[in-house]
């Protein structure tokens, strides 16, 4: 994607400025000499904000960089270009003593909420650890600690003498969220929390991300493939697709009024709890696959699966640009006017 410019959050005080952002891993073939031959383009030029106190939910498919995105964020994956800021700091200038001592105020909440825990720990070890690694709490104060957070995400006391495999999968994932909230963070990347949850324990642990969001003033990153789930618990929303950002804009605005060709099919998977209206809905299915991001196509990375690609949709990459007020879109035809939903919706 070309160089463009930040999308800016509602609001001026921004937490988080990521600033075209890459992340390429390399492809080396030679079993005695190593030689690369290429690279795995995870993330590929992506610009965001992230305001204080707000949720930015990122959806795409399996594959298309949301993981590595928030990775490369809290520099878990040294970016391969751009900047990452966590308020002023620039975070991508910075050596690894220097990060180790920022990580009390950006945590992770992993997917797999049984291999992120040490099976061998006690859940109070579990969740003491980043206090004891981080030197930030005497001795004496640990287990006081260690009850203050269980009892924050709804478990008891007498669990931390307990082990992670004594535990249901939404319990395991409330231990990861007490551990990453030991250090009292400011910004929390949320890598799918709930897709590998029973879905009538998925809501129970969305609404403890928002009663927690609300009680200590957190900031996440939200990433998923639920969008029903998004929906709920974001205030903004990027969708990726290839590596690249298409489209970002606020929760209703995108739910209500998607721009991007992706994003329209996207949304027009999304089941309507109304029978009638469902029944009425069309769909926008995609053909063909998803490229592989070591040889993505040219120009827009999405023409060879767009229903309404144009010669200057392959040969040239759109800009991510500010069509609406607060809504960014990475797409030739999208005109602000909702010029792309009706020429989808003429071809159907």
């Amino acid at each position: 994607m070309s160089e463009h410019s930040v999308p800016p959050a509602p609001g001026s005080d921004v937490l988080v400025r990521v600033e075209h952002l890459k992340k390429y891993f390399p492809i080396r073939k030679g079993a005695v000499i190593s030689r690369l031959v290429g690279n795995v383009k995870a993330v590929d030029d992506v610009s965001f904000e992230i305001r204080r106190g707000e949720t930015l939910g990122v959806v795409g498919e399996s594959g298309c960089g949301k993981s590595t995105t928030g990775r490369a964020v809290l520099q878990l994956h040294k970016p391969t270009a751009g900047r990452v800021f966590l308020e002023d700091t620039e975070l991508t200038a910075l050596s690894p003593p220097e990060i180790r001592r920022l990580r009390p105020r950006m945590q992770m909440i992993f997917q797999d909420s049984y291999d992120s825990l040490n099976p061998r720990h006690s859940v109070r070890k579990i969740i003491a650890e980043p206090l004891v690694v981080q030197g930030v709490m005497p001795a004496d104060k640990i287990r006081d600690r260690v009850v203050e957070l269980l009892e924050l995400v709804g478990l008891q006391a007498s669990h931390m003498v307990r082990f992670p495999h004594e535990f249901s999968g939404g319990q395991r994932q409330r231990i990861n969220i007490a551990r990453a909230l030991a250090l009292n963070p400011d910004f929390v990347v949320c890598d799918e929390p709930i897709s590998a949850l029973d879905v009538s324990i998925q809501a129970q642990v969305v609404n403890l991300f928002e009663d927690l969001q609300k009680q200590l003033g957190l900031t996440y990153m939200f990433i998923a493939h639920d969008l029903s789930m998004v929906q709920h618990i974001s205030h903004r929303v990027a969708v990726m697709y290839l590596g690249n950002l298409v489209e970002l804009t606020r929760r209703d605005k995108l739910f209500h009024d998607p721009l991007h060709p992706y994003t329209q099919s996207l949304m027009s998977a999304v089941p309507i709890p109304e029978p009638r209206l469902e029944r009425k809905r069309k769909r926008i299915p995609l053909q063909g696959e998803v490229p592989s991001p070591a040889n993505p196509p040219s120009g827009c990375v999405f023409h060879t699966r767009c229903p309404l690609a144009q010669d200057i949709c392959e040969e040239e990459p759109p800009p991510y640009r500010e069509v609406l007020p607060d809504h960014w879109v990475a797409c030739h035809l999208a005109d602000g006017r909702g010029g792309s939903k009706i020429a989808v919706e003429e071809i159907r």
